[in-house]
């Protein structure tokens, strides 16, 4: 069983649960590293739901047998041209919520590709070189607060729940 396709969702699913329960933890301790602990697990359960959805990715291709089943980004599954290639509803739901990015599945993928990019400094007021302006330019683009825990555990739910419902149609028997 070992070798099955769902063993490594199942995987990255607890996986995910456990970087939830240390970040819990985090926020409640008194550790003078808590805000670094915070991030460490709010990156390592971003990290572990890309990878099941990576895996539950992994299990429809494996079960239609798609040409590109071993690809290594969930994103070269989650594209128009692979469910063209071999239609399934499976594919269909997950292309379709891959695309629109106010869909939960659409967020995580935005928030795991934000985890590639590098730091941006934050944005100063614009003012004449060292002197006091009377008028300054600032940013009215507000910087996007971090994924709240409640988020990251509703995507681990949705994720869940979407595996269990697809693995009642791609049972064989």
């Amino acid at each position: 069983m070992a070798g099955e396709l769902y063993t490594r969702t199942n995987q990255k699913i607890f996986y995910a649960g456990l970087s939830l329960e240390s970040w819990r933890k985090a926020e409640e301790g008194r550790a003078m590293n808590a805000q670094a602990l915070v991030q460490a697990e709010r990156e390592a359960t971003l990290f572990h739901l890309y990878g099941a959805l990576l895996g539950l990715c992994h299990e429809i291709a494996g079960f239609y047998r798609l040409p590109n089943s071993s690809a290594p980004r969930a994103e070269a599954l989650l594209e128009r041209q692979s469910l063209a290639d071999a239609p399934s509803p499976e594919l269909a739901e997950l292309v379709e919520l891959a695309e629109n990015r106010h869909t939960w599945l659409g967020q995580l993928l935005a928030a795991h590709a934000e985890l590639f990019k590098p730091p941006r400094p934050p944005r100063v007021a614009k003012g004449e070189s060292g002197n006091s302006a009377l008028i300054e330019a600032v940013s009215v683009v507000e910087e996007e607060p971090p994924l709240a825990h409640e988020t990251l555990e509703s995507w681990r739910q949705e994720l869940k729940s979407l595996a269990q419902r697809f693995r009642v149609g791609l049972s064989e028997w």
